[in-house]
């Protein structure tokens, strides 16, 4: 079995404008004397690869800790495109997942440089897909994320922002995403993994 871990380093990794870094602090050193190494770190819940809970668009949506695991473990897809998925673009994804796997087709992965649209996004949440992840800090414009978030979302469709695919083939693999249990929060950073039965 193959695992690819899809997530980014947490300190280095992309964050969306405005968002403030992730930071880390040494509290104790080794090196500098101390009986152990301790560390302490901040940051937003948006930072790298996380994801999104209703809440985070959608003011009486659900939070990261009322949203099941259902959504984030089990088979998923991975499609590659790149520039703006398309209505048009988003069905040919989806036939492609239900005929290689309808359970994967639950969970869709774009593979790429895109950018969801207002009408992609229609094309998921009609097809009532759990999960919808990509490689952009957002799914959908990054001057103007709202409406595409607000359609997904308020579909129940969590969202999986931040990962990286480039050594994913396109595929069926099994995702596990699962978020940290924050109680109240409108996201939550994850470690992501696909495995891959096959290879």
């Amino acid at each position: 079995m193959k695992i690819y871990d899809i997530s980014q380093e947490v300190f280095s990794c992309q964050v969306y404008p405005g968002d403030p870094a992730p930071e880390r602090k040494r509290l104790s050193s080794m090196e500098k004397g101390g009986l152990y190494n301790l560390t302490a770190f901040s940051m937003c819940a948006h930072n790298g690869t996380h994801i999104d809970a209703p809440f985070h668009f959608l003011k009486d949506g659900k939070t990261v800790d009322a949203l099941g695991l259902d959504a984030f473990v089990g088979p998923a897809y991975v499609a590659e495109h790149h520039g703006i998925v398309s209505g048009g673009d988003a069905a040919e994804i989806m036939e492609r997942a239900i005929e290689r796997s309808p359970e994967a087709a639950k969970r869709i992965l774009i593979k790429g440089d895109a950018e969801v649209s207002a009408e992609a996004a229609a094309v998921f949440a009609f097809s009532e897909i759990l999960l919808l992840g990509n490689e952009s800090q957002t799914v959908g414009p990054e001057d103007a994320p709202m409406a595409v978030h607000q359609v997904l979302l308020g579909a129940g469709v969590v969202l999986l922002e931040g990962v990286r695919l480039a050594e994913v083939p396109e595929g069926v693999y099994f995702l596990n995403a699962a978020p940290l249990n924050l109680s109240g929060a409108d996201g939550s950073p994850c470690r992501a993994i696909l495995m891959d039965g096959e290879r």
